[in-house]
Formats: C-alpha cells, sequence, structure tokens
C-alpha cells in the first residue's frame, strides 16, 4: 500500500508498510540484505536500561526471532509483494518487538549469546555521548520515530502509519517529538545515529568480571556440594521428602551499604555515581559501614569499647544539608527507602572516610583516627550527575591540599593551573583504588594583589565510553568538583553553539581570563560553570577588540548565576550579576548588556552588545542613542543611570542588563 504515485513509481518514503506477510523465500531475502539496518533499528528503539551489552544482544536477538515469530511469512516461493514490501514487513515487526521486547530477549535468554564476553559498540565523542543521554531521557516511542525518519527514510505520514500499525497509542505525538528532539540536537544526528558508535554490527569484545566469575564458580561449586550433603543427610534420618523445613526469620542487623558491580560503569547507558563499584581498603569493615551508616539515618554510631559517637558538620553549602544526625530531614533513611551503595571505604591521611551514594544525594562520613576526636558527616545533593559532574569527589582536605577519588571511567589525570593555558598539564598519580595523590589547592601568587593561580582537574574519560573525551574540573568547596565548559562566539548564520569542554587549547585560553573569577563562587553549591562569549565589540577610536562574557554557574538546586563581564585589551569590566535567573543558559539564549567606558584618551562612551538573535539596540534614559545589529558605541557625557532595550527576529523587545541592574533579577 503507498501513500502516493508519481509520474508511475512509487515514492519509497511516503510507503505504508505492507500489513500483509511475504513469502517466505521474500522475507530471508530480506532480512540476509537489510540485516545490519534493521539491527541498528531495533538497536537504537529498545531500552537503555537493558545496558549495552544486553542491548546488543537483544537487538540481534529481536532481528533473528523476527521469522519465527506468530504471523510469520508464508510457506513457498511467491510472495504478496516484492523485496520492499518483504523489507516493509520486516521493519514492522522488529519495531514491534522492540518497543515491547518479549522476556526471553530482555533477560539475555534468547539467542544470540555471549559467554564470558561482554560486548559493546565503539565509543564515540562528545557529540556521541550527549546525543546517546538525550536518547536514553526519550520514550521508546519518540526514539522509533527517529530512528525510522533519520535511518529509514520514512515520510512523517508513513512513520504515524507504522507507529498505530504496532500498538503506539498516539503516533502523532511520538513523531512531533522525534522532531523536536532531532532539531534540539542539531542537524548532523541522522550522520551520528549511522556513525559506527550506534552501530550494534561493529562491536568490542571485553571479558566479564574474571574475579568476581571465578567467585561465582566457586560459590555455585560449593552450594551444590552442601546441597548434595544436606540431601544425603535428611535420607539418612528418613524424613518424609514432603515434610516442609521451617523458615528461619532473622532480623535485619541495620541498613547495608549495596554494592555496584566492578564493570558496571562500561557497561551503561546512565554514566553516573549509580555505576561507580564499591573501593577501598576498609570496604569490608563492617563495622565502619555500621557506623557510617548509622550517623547518616540519624542514630547514634558506637564503636567497640566507647560511648556513642555524635556527628558534627562541616560549613554548610547551599544544596547541601548539614551533618549533624536528624537533621537531614529531605535525606533521612526511613523505612522501606532503598539502601545507599557504598562507593569507597578507607584510610586517607589518618582519619576514615566512606563515601556512600544514596540516589539523591553523597554522604562523606569521616571518623579521625585521633581518640575522643568526633566524626564528621556532610550530605550534600549529587542528582542529575553525569560523565563529568560525577568524575570525581573530595575524600579530604588539609593544608591547602586536596585528595579526590576519582571515577572509575577515568583514564587519565592531571593538574594545570588555569591562568597559565600554554603549560601542559603535570600527571596526577591515581591509586589502584581510585584515591589521587594531594593537590594543591591554588598556585603561589605571583606578585603583590596578583589573582592567585586557580588549580583544576584535567581528566580524559576511557575509550570504553567515550573517545577522545577530556575535561577539566574546579575545586569550588564541594565535595563534588565544578564541571568548567566554554561557547565560543556564535557565527553568523549558524545555529546556536553548545557549551563544549574546555580542555582544548581555546577553552583553556579562553579560561585563562576569567579563572580569578571561580574563587567568588566558592562554597555556593555550584555543580557547573559555562564561560559564554557572546558578542564580540570593536571599541571607538581603534582603541581594539573587546568580548561580551556571561558566565552561567549552575547549582546542584537547579537554580543559576550569570556574571556578565566586558573584556578588554588591558583588564576585564565587571558589569552586573544577576542571581537565580534562567539567562545565559539552555532555557535563556537572549541576553543583552552595557556598561560605560573611558577610551585611552578619556572619552567616555556607552558600550552595549546582544546575543546572536539581536537585531537591534536602543538606549533610553540619560543616554538616548539607537544602532541596528548586535552592538552600540556612542559618546556618553554623563554616567547616569540608563536603559537598554533590544529587538528579537519576532518583533518582541529584550530588557538589558546595565551595571545598575538589581542582583535579584534582570
Amino acid at each position: 500500500m503507498h501513500v502516493s504515485q508519481t509520474n508511475g513509481t512509487s515514492d519509497r518514503t511516503a510507503r505504508i508498510p505492507a500489513p500483509r506477510s511475504p513469502s517466505r523465500d521474500a522475507a530471508e531475502a530480506a532480512l540476509v540484505e537489510h540485516y545490519p539496518a534493521l539491527v541498528r533499528l531495533a538497536h537504537l528503539v529498545l531500552p537503555p536500561a537493558l545496558g549495552r551489552h544486553r542491548r546488543v544482544l537483544a537487538a540481534h536477538a529481536l532481528v533473528q526471532r523476527s521469522l519465527a515469530r506468530r504471523g510469520g511469512p508464508r510457506p513457498g516461493g511467491r510472495g504478496t509483494g516484492g523485496e520492499d514490501s518483504a523489507h516493509d514487513w520486516l521493519r514492522e515487526r522488529v519495531v514491534r518487538g522492540a518497543l515491547r521486547p518479549p522476556l526471553a530477549v530482555s533477560i539475555g535468554v534468547a539467542l544470540p549469546g555471549a559467554l564470558g564476553l561482554r560486548v559493546f559498540p565503539r565509543a564515540g565523542g562528545t557529540d556521541e555521548l550527549a546525543l546517546d543521554r538525550t536518547l536514553a531521557a526519550a520514550d521508546p516511542a519518540t526514539r522509533a520515530a527517529l530512528a525510522l525518519t533519520a535511518l529509514e527514510g520514512l515520510a512523517p505520514t508513513s512513520v504515524v502509519a507504522l507507529l498505530r500499525a504496532v500498538g503506539v497509542a498516539d503516533p502523532e505525538r511520538a513523531v512531533s517529538s522525534a522532531e523536536r528532539l532531532g532539531a534540539s540536537c542539531g542537524p548532523g544526528t541522522a550522520g551520528l545515529l549511522r556513525g559506527p558508535e550506534f552501530d550494534p554490527c561493529t562491536v568490542h569484545l571485553r571479558p566479564t568480571d574474571l574475579l568476581g566469575r571465578r567467585r561465582r564458580v566457586r560459590f555455585a561449586a560449593l552450594a551444590g556440594v552442601l546441597v548434595l550433603l544436606g540431601g544425603s543427610a535428611v535420607a539418612a534420618l528418613g524424613a518424609p521428602a514432603s515434610t516442609p523445613r521451617p523458615a528461619v526469620s532473622a532480623a535485619p542487623a541495620g541498613v547495608v551499604p549495596v554494592r555496584v558491580p566492578a564493570e558496571r560503569w562500561a557497561d551503561t547507558s546512565r554514566v553516573d555515581f549509580t555505576a561507580w563499584p564499591a573501593r577501598g581498603a576498609r570496604a569490608d569493615d563492617q563495622g565502619l559501614l555500621r557506623r557510617a551508616v548509622a550517623a547518616w539515618t540519624g542514630g547514634s554510631p558506637r564503636t567497640a569499647g566507647s560511648e556513642p559517637r555524635t556527628a558534627g558538620s562541616e560549613p554548610r553549602t547551599p544544596g547541601s544539608e548539614p551533618g549533624t544526625p536528624g537533621s537531614d530531614r529531605s535525606e533521612r533513611r526511613t523505612p522501606g527507602s532503598e539502601p545507599p551503595s557504598l562507593l569507597y571505604a578507607g584510610d586517607v591521611d589518618g582519619t576514615r572516610v566512606v563515601l556512600l551514594h544514596t540516589g539523591r544525594s553523597l554522604v562523606r562520613y569521616t571518623e579521625p583516627g585521633a581518640a575522643h576526636a568526633r566524626p564528621t558527616v556532610v550530605v550534600t545533593r549529587a542528582d542529575d550527575s553525569d560523565v563529568t559532574t560525577a568524575a570525581a569527589v573530595v575524600l579530604a582536605r588539609a593544608g591547602g591540599r586536596t585528595r579526590y577519588l576519582l571515577a572509575p571511567w577515568i583514564a587519565e589525570a592531571g593538574v594545570r593551573d588555569l591562568r597559565d593555558p600554554r603549560t601542559a598539564a603535570r600527571p596526577l598519580r591515581v591509586s589502584a583504588d581510585g584515591a589521587t595523590d594531594p593537590v594543591s589547592d591554588a598556585a603561589p601568587r605571583t606578585g603583590p594583589g596578583a589573582c592567585a593561580g586557580v588549580t583544576a582537574l584535567q581528566l580524559r574519560s576511557s575509550t570504553r565510553i567515550v573517545e577522545d573525551h577530556a575535561f577539566l574540573l574546579a575545586d569550588l568547596g564541594g565535595l563534588s568538583p565544578v564541571h568548567l565548559t566554554w561557547t565560543p562566539l556564535p557565527v553568523p548564520g549558524d545555529p546556536a553553539r553548545s557549551p563544549r569542554e574546555a580542555a582544548g587549547p581555546l577553552g583553556l585560553a579562553a579560561w585563562s581570563h576569567a579563572a580569578c573569577s571561580l574563587p567568588l563562587l566558592r562554597d555556593s553549591g555550584v555543580r557547573a560553570v559555562n564561560r559564554w562569549e557572546f558578542a564580540a565589540q570593536t571599541l571607538p577610536e581603534r582603541a581594539g577588540r573587546a568580548l561580551w562574557i556571561c558566565s552561567r554557574a549552575d547549582t546542584w538546586e537547579g537554580r543559576g548565576r550569570a556574571d556578565v563581564t566586558l573584556e578588554l585589551p588591558g583588564g576585564a569590566v565587571p558589569v552586573t550579576t544577576v542571581r537565580d535567573t534562567a539567562a545565559c543558559g539552555r532555557f535563556g539564549q537572549d541576553v543583552l548588556a552595557g556598561t560605560f567606558w573611558s577610551a585611552p584618551h578619556g572619552t567616555r562612551y556607552l558600550l552595549a552588545a546582544g546575543s546572536r538573535r539581536v537585531m537591534g539596540v536602543s538606549a533610553d534614559g540619560a543616554v538616548r542613542a539607537g544602532a541596528r545589529g548586535r552592538v552600540l558605541a556612542v559618546r556618553a557625557g554623563t554616567s547616569a543611570p540608563f536603559r537598554l532595550s533590544g529587538r528579537l527576529p519576532d518583533g518582541s523587545s529584550l530588557p538589558g542588563w546595565t551595571s545598575r541592574t538589581a542582583e535579584g533579577g534582570g
């Protein structure tokens, strides 16, 4: 069945899949010819929660089982349609199975299988990683609509018909969501989906957890022996086979932290704190773990031969909770809630440290080695973390030096001074359990009143999850270092640019101008800072070129702060700070700002600039002027207050920020 005909030739992109089953010969021929495309389609639609290994095998299993399921092809050599009809029929069955995978496929029972091996597609770059996270957050019908449009080349009407045929309740909404998703990811989405990073037919092979596998085999063998011995004992005592054994019930000794498998991080689409395994020399110290959990839940941790200890607290930052037991009402564990996962337990500079992850928060329990010293508990937000913001955790700070625990997916670690972008990062030694050597918080000052160097971690992710992915983290006082990114100047006619990693030469050079602004954000609960170069302006009187910068700091609580700066050839001029705003971020991409500037010969000017969508700038108040385009430079005989407004493409007005803008809003 076709939607349209053009000059007697069928329109491939407007065909609705044929409902009638083809002959077996036609179906088998289409399966062999289109097998890679069908497997890629199934892989994109299947739920990412399966993990990369099971998802690859499930995609192959769905396609291989497509001929054997109910309603399969008719026997015989003549089909109801040609090869294209058979392909359409197979595509519909694959999409139907991927939207509702059979239990045997989901749990990995169906063939093919991989005993003792883990399989996964090639790791991509940052664009592929971002697209993979976006797809994981989308619903299955939206992923199916995007795959059918971008990979199979189907027209929206054909996609709606196919999704309706496989039982999607609202296929029009799925197609609309897929269009919005594709637009948000950029014009290269189809090319990324066709790349090797999303190809389940070209995979890497790795062994499973060898040590864990040996332990499981030994345990299974021991359990088998015990079962045999138990059966023999029952037979010898003459106990009837039908006699039920009394159930043995024991009250739990307390909350026991769960442990994530060592290789989870390499086989999941959720690369964050939930993928961290338990590490550290005291990971099996049950007494220490009980005290840590008791302190977190608000109990009274007791050590052998001592009085109950009371947990103290470190200075509180926004987004964190005080460490006194019982004070953390939002995170205090209640009966029936999930136990925390253990990230680390070990000795750090003479203290015992335990790190727990509760799903929403990080918990660090520190137990000093000195007698009569009080333990401390720090609880801080950690939800919505990712491969960068979950890459490191502060284990301990002492004497201006910090030790970190790095994520298991970190392959390389270094330390650098952000003020010196041309000097290569110094290698940072990391122990087998992920703990780093101490890192100095700041480099020495270079002169009286000069800004101290700002230390940053430069980390690189393992190629098992993403290729060529280096990024920067800066310690601003929280448990998790802050992720630093930058957005370069817009290119006329190009779409808006997205934040990118700052570990390259251009990003490092950009952050070298703004490094000294980072200490101002210390202890404010920041999770990420993006430096956005939203406009460039040629200064009057041939004084050079200036950059307009908006640095956005996002907190773990969701609130944001925007700092606008005018970077001049001779230094930087702070313009304004706006708190609790969405501006300069994903949901606030239109910005206009202005301030006064004095030229080298003393003439005062009003300078203003807007982001890429601003089509005109006007000033009112003490200075009245206007200009087409995104920048304004006009002589000003006064420094009295003024107002700015910009014109957007839809005709609406954008209020501007000035040096008089109140910090409470724009």
